[in-house]
């Protein structure tokens, strides 16, 4: 088998895993509504390794779009602590899981439902594994389905499902409406920025890998970071933009890569972080809608296209692992689904 073959299939062909998960969700759109309509219940999001990062940015998402409060844990915390995770009164638990087979997710959804401490909803990629019956409403995303070992397409398409949840519930038909368009603009960031992508993971004098986003992106740089040690085995780290100057900083040298995830409504301070760490040595990549190097151009509202910052940086690992003769299909010591 060739080495990365399935990883570069799955990376690439993201636009289309999205493109068919809207349709699967215009299916169950009503009955989203349904759940979420009037309901002023606090919102938990888990999952476990690259979902519990999912949780953390569809949490801000959630959050940002529907005013109610929501936050990202890991299944293991409801599990062994939760009296530390969850609120008073009735909860709204999203369970997020590539396999649908997670012991530690499916043990936290089973503790959920035992103790009645609310409504559960389920996102996957395996419709015959346990937790997609597990929920009052299940949204198995098979377009994201993989047969790496790193998560990518499955990622971005369950992260995509968390954001048309919370429009759905926020009463926001129009962003809902403009989600559509995410595919074109992916296709034309993966056949725009692939050859950068190459030329930034391929360049092995670099030794380490910073990545910084704030507000809705955090979660999703620390998914990419995640990418780069799980696929490359590289020294990498995420850390919110203006946080990174209270101490991290003193990591950047020479051979260090920062990649920075923009946004439009703070882009002067984020910007001049990324001034900043150029002006010690690092070398500084921007991924944004405008003003950066790898550049959307997407016209879309800056909530809703925070998917689009996942390819490149899924690439950037990709390459690196190519590019240290590793296979990121089979990153080293790791399993598929971590089963307890």
């Amino acid at each position: 088998m060739e080495r990365g073959l399935y990883t570069r299939q799955e990376i690439y062909s993201q636009p289309e895993a999205w493109q068919a998960a809207m349709q699967m969700l215009a299916e169950q759109k009503d009955e989203l509504l349904a759940l979420s309509q009037g309901q002023q219940r606090q919102v938990l999001f888990t999952g476990c390794g690259s979902t519990y990062y999912l949780a953390l940015a569809a949490a801000a998402f959630y959050q940002d779009i529907t005013g109610n409060c929501a936050r990202g844990l890991p299944a293991s915390e409801l599990w062994h602590y939760p009296q530390a995770s969850y609120p008073n009164g009735e909860v709204l638990l999203v369970a997020i899981s590539r396999s649908g087979a997670t012991t530690e997710t499916l043990i936290a959804c089973k503790t959920f439902k035992e103790q009645k401490r609310g409504k559960l909803i389920t996102l996957s990629c395996y419709a015959e594994e346990p937790l997609a019956s597990m929920g009052d409403i299940n949204l198995v995303f098979s377009s994201g389905a993989e047969q790496s070992i790193a998560q990518t397409r499955a990622f971005s398409t369950l992260y995509l499902g968390t954001v048309a949840f919370a429009l759905i519930a926020a009463g926001r038909d129009d962003l809902y409406e403009e989600l559509n368009k995410l595919p074109a603009v992916g296709q034309h960031i993966l056949d725009t920025y692939s050859d950068l992508a190459k030329e930034i993971g391929g360049d092995l004098t670099k030794d380490r890998f910073y990545w910084l986003g704030s507000g809705l992106r955090y979660g999703l740089a620390s998914e990419l970071s995640l990418k780069m040690k799980e696929m490359s085995l590289t020294h990498s780290e995420p850390f919110h933009f203006m946080e990174f100057r209270h101490g991290p900083k003193s990591m950047i040298t020479k051979t260090a890569q920062v990649i920075g995830l923009q946004s439009s409504s703070h882009y002067e301070h984020e910007q001049s972080v990324l001034n900043e760490l150029k002006a010690l040595g690092g070398k500084v990549l921007p991924i944004g809608e405008d003003q950066s190097t790898v550049i959307f151009n997407s016209g879309l509202d800056e909530r809703i296209r925070n998917v689009l910052y996942l390819p490149f940086g899924q690439l950037v690992a990709f390459e690196r692992s190519m590019a240290k003769g590793l296979n990121p299909d089979l990153p080293h010591n790791l399993d598929a689904v971590v089963k307890l």
